[in-house]
């Protein structure tokens, strides 16, 4: 699957997830800032990879980073930064999240 592919709005995700379901898959889910991508979020996502399953990571809006981190941030925005999270090997899927 190439990097694009896995980054999906709400309803196509629920869709993926109801066929990862149906195949008897586990569903592992992932939240965060990803803002500046770093070995400490790479062993997070590892980690919740391990549990077992299909990892979904929901990517923060810009307006929540901004809000969380402060003026300045995010330095990428959130297009990139679902790019860049989907394109490690642990993650199966990619959500934006508004907040």
């Amino acid at each position: 699957m190439n990097t694009r592919s896995k980054i999906l709005n709400r309803r196509d995700l629920r869709q993926r997830v109801e066929e990862w379901r149906r195949a008897g898959e586990r569903i592992t889910l992932a939240n965060g800032n990803f803002d500046l991508l770093h070995v400490g979020h790479v062993r997070y996502l590892n980690g919740a990879k391990a549990l077992g399953g299909k990892l979904v990571v929901a990517i923060n809006s810009d307006d929540s980073v901004r809000a969380l981190k402060g003026e300045g941030r995010p330095v990428m925005p959130e297009q990139e930064r679902a790019e860049i999270v989907a394109a490690l090997a642990d993650v199966d899927a990619v959500v934006r999240r508004c907040c």
